[in-house]
């Protein structure tokens, strides 16, 4: 009894009908009908987050008494306290940064470490600083 298997390579081509368009210096691939597709909503910056949740859970435990000093925090967490103190910063950052910041709308080119240096405690300047104009109380 022989057993033979033969292999044919063959092309498939697929055809896609759609344009590409430029938006706003963005590109776009749009459909016959001239359509675009639904924009897919902003990511939130995971390393900006995890900063962001580090600090809240830092500053928790240094106001609860588990930690006395940024010195204790930093040797719990294996961290240098000049790395604490810095996180420690975002802990005062104006309400509007830290929402736009989890919904992923930071503004782009601001950076973990443009947000962890010194910046100013008035909420308004922090917003006129980092870009953006801060939500009104009815939003």
């Amino acid at each position: 009894m022989s057993c033979e298997a033969k292999l044919e390579l063959k092309t498939l081509t697929i055809r896609i009908p759609m344009r590409l368009a430029r938006r706003g210096g963005r590109k776009l691939i749009l459909t016959p009908d001239g359509t675009a597709p639904a924009p897919q909503p902003p990511l939130p910056n995971d390393t900006m987050v995890k900063a962001l949740v580090r600090a809240h859970r830092w500053r928790r435990r240094i106001e609860s008494g588990g930690a006395a000093t940024i010195n204790e925090v930093a040797e719990q967490e294996g961290v240098t306290a000049p790395y604490v103190f810095r996180l420690l910063r975002l802990t005062c950052l104006a309400p509007d940064i830290v929402a736009a910041i989890l919904d992923g709308r930071q503004p782009k080119g601001v950076a973990l470490a443009d947000l962890s240096r010194e910046v100013p405690l008035n909420w308004s300047e922090q917003v006129a600083l980092f870009g953006g104009a801060p939500r009104s109380a009815g939003t």
